[in-house]
């Protein structure tokens, strides 16, 4: 790792993944990875972000296009980038089916010695990504701790989908985190509760101070003990992959500097407007400044 003198607003990593989209309607590829949806839709919102991804040398591009926008981006090459299939199979964005036939590894602790940030988003996509030891390190940086299930719960079976799987160490990663992301899928499979509210009581008994749960009509967040939420306004699901982790980025992006009910209203209208496009999230503050007062002032969120 390079040596780095100033300090991020946040820092978010995940392996880049090389994805391909299946849906009723066709099928298409393209630049995935959750800290790629989630670093632009911070830098969009006007944070100074770095991001830290493992990727095959082949798909530098993505690298490029993070730079080019204003993210300092850390790679680390590997001899294959993360393959993923996500497969569609109806209108409901949480009814999907993921595959996973190659991996970028693992990361390491060394690689976040010399960064520092207000927050740090761990956004990885399978359990083994994001080892225990790396999360042990940066829980001992003075910096707002945040965590995606998804790449917790699942693993690889052997025909390459993914499962949600037990995970032995779950009460220590979790005691480590200040806000977790779930879905409510992950949520139920962690928890076995299907009532989101229930589901995310339980999560937040685990140890993090604020859990942030997705699901097909909006979000939820569970800040202490009081709960929050906004409905999605997106016109389309063109958008659908990247929900969850321009969200979790979006919603973090405000909430270093606002309270849950003003960065729950953000991050919904940041990811309604992202779920209307394919790819990451490249709209300005105003437009999603006048998509609130447009969708969010009628339900009384804004």
């Amino acid at each position: 790792m390079a040596n780095v003198n100033k300090k991020y607003d946040m820092v978010i990593f995940g392996n880049y993944t090389k994805d391909t989209i299946i849906t009723p309607s066709g099928t298409r590829y393209l630049d995935g990875g959750g800290f790629n949806y989630g670093a632009h839709a911070a830098r969009m919102l006007g944070l100074n972000v770095a991001a830290v991804t493992r990727l095959a040398k082949e798909d530098e591009r993505v690298v490029d296009k993070l730079k080019n926008i204003g993210i300092d981006v850390f790679p680390f090459y590997t001899p294959s980038s993360t393959h993923m299939v996500l497969e569609y199979r109806s209108a409901n964005p949480d009814d999907r089916i993921l595959r996973c036939a190659k991996t970028a590894g693992s990361f390491t602790p060394d690689q976040f010695e010399s960064l520092e940030a207000k927050a740090f988003l761990m956004n990885g996509s399978i359990r083994g990504e994001i080892p225990l030891e790396v999360v042990r390190s940066l829980r001992k940086k003075d910096a707002l701790l945040v965590a995606d299930l998804q790449g917790f719960i699942r693993i690889i079976a052997p025909d390459t989908t993914l499962l949600h799987a037990p995970w032995p160490e779950r009460e220590e990663h979790l005691k480590l985190v200040d806000v977790l992301k779930t879905d409510a899928v992950e949520a139920e499979s962690l928890t076995g509760e299907s009532d989101i509210k229930k589901a995310a009581t339980a999560l937040a008994k685990m140890g993090p101070k604020e859990v942030v749960l997705t699901h097909k009509d909006g979000i939820l967040v569970l800040a202490d003990g009081i709960f929050y939420e906004a409905p999605w306004r997106n016109k389309s699901l063109i958008g659908r992959s990247g929900r969850g982790d321009t969200c979790i980025a979006s919603y973090i992006t405000k909430r270093l500097t606002e309270p849950p009910e003003v960065a729950i209203i953000w991050s919904a209208a940041t990811t309604s407007l992202k779920m209307e496009a394919e790819g990451p999230f490249l709209r300005g503050v105003s437009d999603v400044r006048d998509f609130m007062a447009q969708e969010y002032e009628s339900v009384g969120l804004a």
